[in-house]
């Protein structure tokens, strides 16, 4: 059975209540039950993990290289310019998803750059909670 660990970035903890009309109305609580319901629907062990701090989660990403197939990492405003994940990334050897809930492309120009994206396999914008799935869906 894969595995795979969901790491999301900083913020993702107000989920419902940061802006709901541009991230939904779904807690992080919420989220986290529709990846573990997704997972076990296609068949993979899904790791849930949430972080404010860049130090913690790049430690995870580290972690993962030895215990995961791979990870979806939504690192939210750390996709911007955290050169300190990007780098973590870069050095493990197992694939990574970059999931944003909103369409990062179609909002503040600030927003448009992901420093992650050349060294991720892939990026999932704009689909809400089922880029989570889809992300998951990747490793299958």
């Amino acid at each position: 059975m894969k595995s795979i660990l969901v790491v999301n970035g900083p913020n993702l903890n107000r989920l419902g209540l940061r802006e709901p009309e541009v991230y939904g109305n779904f807690s992080i609580v919420d989220l986290e039950k529709y990846v573990h319901q997704r997972a076990e629907a296609l068949g993979i062990k899904a790791d849930f993990f949430q972080s404010n701090h860049e130090g913690v989660l790049i430690d995870r990403i580290h972690e993962a290289d030895e215990k995961y197939d791979g990870i979806v990492c939504n690192p939210g405003a750390f996709t911007h310019y955290s050169y300190a994940i990007r780098d973590a990334i870069a050095s493990i050897q197992i694939p990574v998803v970059e999931v944003h809930i909103s369409n990062i492309h179609a909002r503040e120009e600030f927003r448009h750059t992901s420093v992650l994206a050349p060294v991720t396999t892939g990026q999932i914008v704009g689909f809400g909670k089922m880029g989570y799935e889809l992300g998951l869906r990747a490793f299958v």
